[in-house]
């Protein structure tokens, strides 16, 4: 039986929320912190340390640790890395993962039919009431694997992927990513497209002196391939203690780069958890600008994420020092239920913000690799 609902009724209250209320409905999982590309902004200079095998969770561990958050609340999974491509099941767990989604007869529907309203389509916020389950199994990748594995993804029950691309410039992207794959990325966002794996979201992340000048082509490559071209904010993440205010090009400078080339309208949509503020273009060209600004202009407020790390580590903000071994607890023999009191107390300990701009910021000591984007 399909329930038919308005598309502007606030979100329903989730299970598990945080101590200032925010509820908690989006979970990043973080794969593998290996990766076949070096990129500056996310890895330390040099070989990066490799945890154990034995220190990552396994694919059953994965599944299981899933269906306890989704039972939670969780309604939105992304599979992150390192690069997560580069763990051999990864086709696997997608599967497993996958079955968390509620029948297609149970999902919701808008008044206009159209199904399935967790996807980032213009008219999908907010979330919606009904039954619980994963309404969204999304991945993050370097687009590397894509050319040969992305109709296997779809296949597995993946429902959309977001491709890293930080330059359309050959020596730009090498400079930024250590590796010359520039041409192989192309490829994979085009296999994920004629894969089914939409809508595509392309992420560039904008340091100054590095790609700040081709913000308008990454516009136009939007317009030109259809796809959702979001453009990030250089944040503190490298573990190298490299990052610099001065090298950040902030949203507003991005947006202002667009606008000159491109008018943008802004998508008057209900934003709630969103990261990115999002535009149009105002002639109405396919495609869509999303800009995520965590350093300049701060979505804390709203916040509705969590991230468990490669190595099964709870962290209630990408920038926390403090992690909740998620692992130990399961290896350790607990019970669903004591599982539960354990993820409910650590969604308690969330910060009510990043501090970034404080003078007393003291960055992750594990690189975005491990982290998970």
């Amino acid at each position: 039986m399909v329930t038919v609902i308005k598309t502007h009724k606030p979100a329903p209250t989730a299970v598990l929320k945080d101590s200032y209320g925010r509820a908690i409905r989006d979970l990043r999982v973080s794969l593998t912190d290996r990766c076949n590309f070096r990129c500056f902004y996310c890895l330390p200079h040099g070989e990066p340390p490799i945890a154990p095998k034995e220190q990552m969770l396994s694919y059953e561990e994965i599944e299981y640790v899933c269906d306890i958050f989704v039972e939670l609340g969780i309604e939105k999974i992304r599979l992150t890395g390192g690069e997560p491509m580069m763990r051999r099941d990864i086709e696997t767990i997608i599967r497993k993962l996958a079955k968390l989604k509620p029948p297609v007869s149970d999902k919701l529907q808008f008044v206009d039919g159209s199904r399935d309203p967790n996807l980032d389509s213009l008219n999908d916020k907010p979330k919606f009431v009904g039954p619980r389950g994963l309404r969204d199994l999304a991945l993050t990748t370097n687009g590397y694997f894509l050319p040969d594995r992305a109709a296997g993804l779809k296949q597995a029950g993946l429902d959309r992927i977001t491709i890293s691309l930080d330059s359309l410039k050959r020596d730009v992207f090498r400079q930024m990513t250590g590796v010359d794959v520039l041409d192989r990325v192309l490829e994979g966002i085009v296999a994920a497209k004629n894969g089914g794996l939409q809508p595509i979201k392309i992420n560039a992340v904008i340091v100054r002196s590095h790609n700040e000048d081709e913000v308008a082509d990454f516009a136009a490559f939007a317009r030109e391939h259809d796809v959702m071209m979001r453009f990030i904010e250089f944040m503190p993440l490298d573990s190298g203690h490299e990052w610099s205010r001065e090298d950040v090009v902030s949203g507003r400078e991005i947006r202002e780069r667009i606008h000159a080339r491109f008018p943008l309208v802004p998508l008057e949509l209900y934003r709630g958890s969103e990261t990115a503020s999002r535009y149009r273009f105002a002639d109405g060209a396919p495609g869509e600008i999303g800009i995520i600004a965590p350093v300049t202009e701060p979505f804390c407020g709203a916040c509705s994420r969590i991230r468990l790390t490669a190595d099964g580590q709870i962290r209630t903000c990408l920038f926390s020092t403090v992690e909740h071994s998620l692992r130990d607890v399961v290896r350790d023999g607990a019970s669903r239920a004591e599982i539960i009191d354990f993820v409910r107390t650590v969604v308690m300990k969330k910060e009510p913000r990043h501090y970034i701009n404080d003078p007393g910021f003291v960055a992750p000591s594990r690189s975005m690799s491990f982290i998970g984007g």
